[in-house]
């Protein structure tokens, strides 16, 4: 099966988070809901893209925050305490710089509107092109070959 790219939308905050434990990161979509990481297989790519800093924020940091290769295993819950026990999806993330959208707007394929380029970040999963994903690979300055191109 061919390897899927996927933007999954956090705040910063959050897909820092994922990206930044150890060993391993993680990601979680949906406030952890379970159906969306499921249709995400090991070997796909994730680029994480944050409207705002923080959840609920009103910040416009509007950037690609982290980048990283889905690995092998289901997706499992974890608990976070306080009765929130999201569901999880491992994830190998690469070095990458956080770099905003603006500049691209106009050349990512999945924004088929300019001037409404945020609508499609509303689905908080999606998956887009090989070409889409080299170009926010290419911005974030992350190593081609870690992603597997």
């Amino acid at each position: 099966m061919a390897q899927r790219n996927w933007i999954a939308v956090a705040s910063a905050e959050h897909a820092r988070r994922g990206r930044d434990h150890r060993p391993l990161g993680f990601m979680q979509v949906g406030h952890g809901k379970l159906a969306p990481l499921k249709r995400v297989a090991a070997g796909d790519r994730v680029a994480y893209y944050s409207p705002a800093t923080v959840f609920g924020g009103t910040d416009k940091l509007q950037s690609f925050v982290s980048l990283g290769i889905v690995q092998p295993g289901e997706p499992y819950e974890f608990d976070m305490g306080n009765g929130f026990v999201p569901w999880r999806r491992d994830v190998a993330y690469v070095a990458a710089h956080e770099a905003p959208i603006a500049p691209l707007i106009e050349r990512l394929a999945f924004i088929e509107t300019p001037k409404q380029w945020g609508y499609k970040f509303r689905f908080g999963l999606f998956d887009i092109t090989d070409i889409d994903m080299k170009l926010i690979a290419q911005t974030m300055k992350a190593e081609p070959k870690a992603l597997l191109f």
